[in-house]
């Protein structure tokens, strides 16, 4: 028999949905969040060979790598996203920019079905590399969403281990 995936609700077999998810950025939850990218990481395999056994290939591990995150928000006056992409980029056209600020560290909870927080991220040292203000506009389509887009470098991420899976009801 295969192991439970839930300890705590046993009863439970189905995975967690994607659509139920939030991030906090600055410990408070971004509005409108519409869509993100996954968490992956990539380790570098490095192949080698042992001298006197030239027919045995062996391979370690290298360097690790993590792919950029894109945040999707639908179009509001929530100013979360521009605040941070112009922590990184000075508009003032000097040089002069403070770099005290511009990276952060930002939460990734999946919650379950009742809106409970059921795993949690924490991603490292992020900042915007990336962002779109405005999409691209047609008057032609009256049913399409205005969506701004953000891609986050970061430095890796960590699921928190201290988030139980909570008891569904």
């Amino acid at each position: 028999m295969a192991a439970p995936m839930f300890p705590v609700n046993t009863h439970r077999h189905d995975p967690y949905r994607t659509f139920k998810f939030q991030v906090l950025i600055d410990g408070k939850p971004v509005a409108g969040l519409k869509k993100m990218g996954a968490l992956k990481r990539k380790t570098e395999p490095i192949k080698w060979r042992s001298a006197g056994d030239p027919t045995q290939e062996r391979i370690l591990p290298g360097g690790t790598t993590y792919e950029p995150i894109t945040l999707e928000q639908g179009l509001s006056h929530d100013p979360v996203f521009e605040n941070w992409a112009n922590l990184v980029n000075n508009i003032s056209g000097d040089a002069a920019m403070s770099l005290k600020n511009f990276r952060k560290d930002i939460i990734i909870n999946v919650l379950n079905l009742q809106g409970q927080v059921a795993l949690s991220y924490k991603v490292f040292r992020a900042w915007v590399s990336e962002y779109q203000a405005l999409p691209e506009m047609d008057a032609g389509t009256m049913n399409a969403v205005g969506i701004q887009t953000m891609t986050l470098q970061h430095e890796g991420w960590q699921r928190d281990t201290a988030v139980a899976e909570p008891a569904e009801t």
